[in-house]
């Protein structure tokens, strides 16, 4: 599913703009139970009014992933770790928050980076001038999370500190806040666990609140929004018409069921290694379609050889026989839009093979391009426009002929370890 995730870029701005910003301190803060919210506006504590150099309000600019409700998700860092704190600045998050007895770790870290600090005491987060930008309220069961009311604060952001996420699935927390124009963060320890609050039920939470003090999941974190933010791009895909058919024996080629299901005109992109190379990727369809001689599979594609590279996030390649369970690759449409799944088996088992080779259509560039597939009906190849006998958007294997056209994405040079390289390589 496309996910929008965002990932903090804070910069120092007048009092007069509104604050968007959300981290916390590393312990359990004693936040405000439900039975107290209707009094949280009448007794606002402010933080010391002490002046803080370099800082004032601060605005939250924000990087955004498409999703399907179009919204931005909003990412804090919630640490007392200094290396925590340089890796999540190294990598575009430059918003923390801290108790209001921590300013001096404030003040330090602010002497080595660029950083905006707000600060947060029982009931509210507030930005160095004072403002109010954020209420806090701490759930512990179904019937309080019911009784929110969040439309009734004054403050645009909501976060709430989930004492146990499991007596209040990521799912249950999402439908009691539909519809809400607030933004409401949660508080998470662990990557995967934030991913529960930013996927539940297709929508997920306006912001999530990472808590650790472990660089490794802030690593983890960003590798999960580069992942999805590859979703909001469209692929190039280009076409090319089949030049060479041929039949090459037997061989162990693989099929990949993933853990979601494909549509019409969906597939992986597969193609031959020449060498270290990746240059020629054809649109493997799916086996959503209907077949005289098995029942439609949509959540499998009959890909190539255990040797065949198939794309996955990141901009990468990896061999078909390097695909395990809980592992992610990218499904692609003839259109180009493109979404990452979960592969939840593969299947490696010998059958007949069949070569293809295309050159790109309308070119003088003599360059070929070729994938081996199993010999079968339920394999084909996805095609730019719709077959007439079929009024299919991909054309079999077993029916393919010379001259048909195909969609193929082309890549540039060599790789290593999947990774794409800028080196001379004669290969062959």
């Amino acid at each position: 599913m496309a996910l929008p995730l965002v990932s903090s870029v804070s910069y120092i701005q007048s009092s007069s703009t509104q604050l968007h910003c959300f981290p916390l301190r590393k312990e359990r803060l004693g936040l405000y139970r439900l039975p107290s919210w209707s009094s949280h506006h009448s007794s606002i504590r402010l933080i010391s009014k002490r002046t803080f150099p370099q800082r004032l309000a601060v605005r939250m600019s924000a990087s955004t992933l498409p999703m399907n409700l179009h919204r931005t998700k909003k990412v804090w860092i919630w640490t007392e770790c200094k290396e925590v704190m340089t890796t999540a600045v190294e990598r575009g998050w430059n918003t923390f928050v801290f108790s209001s007895d921590n300013l001096q770790l404030s003040d330090d870290w602010s002497s080595v980076a660029l950083v905006d600090t707000l600060f947060i005491d029982e009931r509210q987060v507030t930005d160095g001038t004072g403002k109010v930008v954020a209420a806090v309220f701490e759930v512990s069961t179904p019937e309080e999370l019911q009784m929110l009311k969040i439309e009734n604060e004054q403050t645009e952001n909501i976060v709430l500190g989930l004492l146990d996420w499991k007596s209040i699935p990521a799912e249950n927390l999402v439908a009691a806040l539909q519809g809400s124009e607030k933004t409401v963060f949660a508080i998470s320890s662990t990557p995967s666990e934030a991913k529960l609050y930013l996927e539940a039920l297709e929508h997920g939470l306006g912001g999530i609140i990472l808590k650790t003090e472990d660089v490794k999941a802030v690593l983890d974190l960003k590798d999960y929004f580069d992942k999805r933010s590859e979703e909001s791009d469209t692929l190039s895909l280009t076409e090319a018409t089949i030049t060479r058919i041929e039949m090459v024996g037997m061989g162990d080629r693989v099929c990949v069921d993933l853990c979601s299901l494909m549509r019409p005109g969906e597939g992986l992109l597969v193609c031959l290694p020449v060498g270290s190379f990746a240059r020629g990727l054809f649109l493997v369809h799916s086996e959503c379609l209907e077949s005289n001689y098995i029942a439609s599979r949509p959540f499998r594609v009959n890909a190539g050889p255990v040797h065949a590279y198939v794309a996955v996030p990141g901009g990468k390649t990896c061999y078909l026989s390097e695909l395990r369970t809980g592992r992610e690759v990218i499904v692609v449409d003839l259109k180009g839009k493109q979404r990452t799944a979960v592969v939840g088996r593969v299947k490696i088992e010998k059958r007949p093979l069949i070569l293809v080779e295309a050159k790109l259509s309308g070119e003088e560039d003599e360059t070929s391009y070729s994938i081996i597939l199993q010999n079968a009906e339920t394999v084909a190849l996805v095609t730019p426009h719709q077959v007439k006998s079929s009024g299919n958007t991909a054309v079999p294997v077993t029916s393919l002929k010379l001259g048909d056209q195909v969609l193929i994405r082309l890549q540039g040079g060599a790789r290593h370890t999947g990774i794409e390289i800028q080196e001379f390589i004669v290969e062959n």
